[in-house]
């Protein structure tokens, strides 16, 4: 089996949905992986896999050296304590070591901390069907030199992997992504949604639409969760809802002005915050219109 990255250490920090798949994903390349979560259970499991636990944010940047450490976490503000906050991977950063950021974190910040230290931000798009399958298309903003150095790795976990150019160009693009899949969520909700108010089989109604004009990803994978009533969470609403957040503070800080986006971030807000539905699937917008 092809190893590309053997004789390689890597550390991986969060090992949530997306992140334990991409951890697995570079052992399985053949890199010694050394990771850090914050609850137990994910790191144990890694640890049966073959992979090794650090005991704090520290100790495995200091065991990593010069080499690259991964963070897969939700949050902007979780990104910054984790790495330069009280007891975080900057208590042992080495000064030439490389972070690969796979999350969605804010824009200022991200060209923030890629002052500070050797960055590319590399979030994904492919929720976790891509993630397990590595087959994750990959956004990534850096240096040339430190996007070279990040490549071998984005390799192990994804397909379609595009150098969009300067820090922080990366999260521009996936909160683009991100913008697209909001309002398509919404707009298939709403679409099935009228079939079955107006007596018409939702089901047929996405079979028959998949292959015309309005077929996407989304109408495929996440139509059939609507219909189905499938919810169990492969991406979580608080999630889409924090990067819809963050595309609109984008679009403000640029002057995009969308009423489009007003209005996303206004559902997205009543599904997770009114409704109390935020740890259902994105897909379970669809209860917005029950």
């Amino acid at each position: 089996m092809n190893k590309p990255l053997a004789g390689q250490k890597i550390g991986f920090v969060g090992l949530g949905n997306m992140g334990r798949a991409n951890a697995r994903h570079l052992h399985d390349a053949g890199a010694e992986v050394v990771v850090w979560n914050r609850s137990d259970a994910p790191a144990e499991a890694a640890v049966t896999l073959g992979m090794r636990r650090a005991a704090s944010l520290p100790e495995l940047a200091r065991e990593i050296g010069a080499g690259v450490i991964c963070i897969n976490l939700t949050m902007t503000d979780v990104v910054e304590r984790v790495v330069f906050g009280e007891g975080g991977l900057a208590e042992g950063l080495h000064k030439n070591v490389l972070i690969i950021d796979f999350g969605t974190t804010g824009v200022p910040e991200t060209k923030e901390f890629a002052r500070r230290v050797n960055w590319v931000d590399a979030p994904v798009s492919g929720g976790q069907v891509g993630a397990e399958a590595a087959t994750l298309t990959i956004m990534a903003g850096g240096s040339a030199e430190n996007f070279q150095r990040a490549l071998p790795l984005l390799r192990a976990v994804g397909k379609n992997i595009t150098h969009m150019g300067a820090s922080g160009s990366g999260q521009v693009t996936k909160l683009a992504n991100q913008l697209i899949v909001a309002q398509t969520i919404d707009a298939v909700a709403q679409a099935l949604r009228l079939a079955e108010l107006s007596g018409v089989d939702p089901a047929l109604v996405r079979q028959a639409l998949l292959g015309g004009f309005a077929e996407s990803r989304i109408l495929q994978l996440h139509g059939d969760r609507m219909v189905r009533r499938d919810f169990v969470p492969g991406g979580r609403a608080t999630l889409q809802l924090k990067d819809v957040i963050l595309m609109s503070q984008l679009a403000g800080s640029v002057g995009l002005d969308s009423p489009t986006l007003r209005n996303s971030l206004a559902q997205w807000e009543r599904f997770v915050n009114e409704k109390g539905l935020g740890e259902l699937d994105h897909s379970g917008l669809l209860k917005l219109y029950e």
